[in-house]
């Protein structure tokens, strides 16, 4: 057996009903809930208000989070929490309010400056109790020690440090119903990137995280259609959760890559769903990878494409990259940059902020160079 290192995530609680468990697991005194307006707008977050209510708890409650998360936004809640001097931290919503948790909680509990923690493994102080509910089955980032925010000039940046690893995380798929279909389509491609990238991560990929993220493939292809045309299916909604969350714990053990690192300008410049700007390079950059990943995406491809497992491994891998289009299409997504109001004049620029993403590029199976992503943007317009 070769050496290797796996980091597991929080102590996980499955399925309705379980808020109260989660609470136990916090202690008392005030907490920080950090969520989003449109999840209070849709009453997502009532049954935990009366629940925390219902504690005893004092709640400071902060629900301005936005779609990637700014600096400002990350530093009003830390400011909030300080405030109210909370004992704890609890994040609800999807990939947005909970970054913003992760790195308030830390940040209250260290008192570090922001600024001098960026990177892997700089933040070493302690935090704040941290529990984390999704309601969406994509980001997985209730299961990761990494927060991603948007700083000056749309440039995402990122905390990736074993203590925003969470001490709870709940999954319940009750919370997920409500989605909108392309809410629920974006997220949950998302989620498939997350697999197929740690998969095939040329930094730190090992036999448990292959392992977690072939089942979250698994998971997640065969139910993300059925979620997305039947909202209500709780098996469906449970098992994307549980997707989701796997190759959370795939990929923050093996590392994501090209097709993270060219989506994120998209969002950072263009403000498209993080899950979206995904889906719109997950083409062009595993076409890139083809050969230097050609044996990995070839053991991938029969759990996209069963028919093809006595394909030959170039064919295999053409299912792969054919079979996970036609799973965009399925759900809605329309696959063009030009679809959602993006410039081909806007590809140089892009292509300049992907370089910036080194803690991504450098998990590639092969180079991605400022001249490729040009050529990749070109080929996603």
């Amino acid at each position: 057996m070769r050496s290797f290192a796996f980091y597991p995530g929080p102590t996980l609680l499955a399925g309705a009903g379980q808020t109260e468990t989660l609470l136990a697991r916090l202690p008392g005194g005030p907490v920080l809930l950090v969520t989003d307006a449109e999840l209070r707008r849709l009453g997502l977050a009532e049954a935990l208000l009366a629940a925390l209510a219902r504690s005893g708890r004092e709640v400071r409650l902060f629900d301005n989070v936005e779609a990637d998360p700014s600096r400002a936004t990350l530093l009003a809640a830390v400011a909030a929490g300080r405030a109210a001097e909370v004992a704890s931290v609890i994040g609800f919503g999807g990939g947005s309010p909970m970054d913003v948790a992760k790195l308030a909680a830390y940040l209250i509990g260290a008192g570090d400056d922001l600024d001098a923690i960026w990177g892997v493994d700089v933040a070493r102080g302690p935090r704040l109790p941290l529990a984390l509910i999704p309601t969406t089955a994509g980001t997985g980032s209730e299961a990761t020690p990494i927060s991603v925010i948007t700083c000056e000039g749309g440039v995402k940046l990122a905390v990736n440090a074993r203590p925003l690893v969470a001490d709870v995380a709940l999954l319940d798929p009750e919370l997920t119903i409500a989605l909108p279909r392309h809410v629920t389509a974006a997220t949950g491609i998302d989620a498939i990137v997350h697999a197929v990238e740690a998969f095939t991560s040329a930094r730190l990929k090992n036999p448990v995280s292959d392992a977690l993220a072939r089942e979250a493939l698994r998971l997640l292809t065969v139910n993300l259609v059925r979620a997305c045309d039947a909202p209500e299916d709780l098996d469906a909604r449970g098992a994307m959760l549980l997707g989701a969350h796997l190759a959370g714990l795939a990929f923050s053990n093996a590392p994501v890559a090209g097709v993270h690192a060219l989506a994120y300008p998209l969002g950072g410049m263009h403000h498209l769903p993080h899950g979206l700007s995904n889906a719109l390079m997950l083409r062009p950059v595993l076409e890139h990878n083809a050969e230097a990943a050609r044996e990995l995406y070839a053991e991938l491809a029969p759990i996209v494409d069963p028919a093809c497992a006595n394909a030959g491994t170039q064919g295999r891998v053409r299912s792969l990259i054919d079979g996970l289009e036609r799973l965009c299409v399925a759900t809605g997504l329309k696959l063009k940059l030009r679809d959602h109001g993006i410039a081909q004049d806007d590809v140089p620029r892009l292509a300049s902020e992907a370089m910036k993403q080194t803690r991504l590029l450098v998990n590639n199976p092969c180079e991605i160079s400022e001249r490729d992503a040009r050529r990749l943007y070109e080929a996603a317009w």
